[in-house]
């Protein structure tokens, strides 16, 4: 870690990250979009939808879960899982913002540019 980034910057931005993390494989994006199609699925469910092996499905869910993108609750004796469409409101809400700072801060490297041009500065 760099000496300048405090740790408790990193921690604020833990939830983000988790969330990232697991949406960066395209069958969870898929259990997503499945999973929010209905009012609640169990893993059978998404396993006919995605045709994935249970384990690998279940591995999935569990990312999906302990990144609080998706709900789990017991029902008999298997498990329902729904959408957290506040959790996942709230990551897009997360991921816009630092977009927004981020082209922010870009186009202030245009502005304060060296020889005044709106040329990026090379000095990154």
């Amino acid at each position: 870690m760099r000496q300048d980034v405090k740790p408790e910057f990193c921690c604020a931005h833990k939830p983000m990250a988790l969330g990232l993390a697991a949406l960066s494989h395209p069958a969870r994006i898929e259990i997503l979009r499945h999973v929010s199609g209905l009012h609640a699925s169990c893993c059978k469910d998404v396993v006919g939808h995605l045709r994935l092996a249970q384990s690998t499905v279940s591995q999935h869910l569990k990312v999906l879960v302990e990144a609080g993108l998706l709900r789990v609750r017991p029902e008999g004796q298997s498990s329902r899982y729904e959408v957290d469409t506040e959790a996942l409101g709230s990551l897009a809400s997360e991921l816009a913002e630092l977009a927004s700072a981020c082209s922010k801060a870009q186009n202030m490297k245009f502005l304060h540019s060296n020889d005044g041009k709106r040329e990026p500065a090379l000095n990154d």
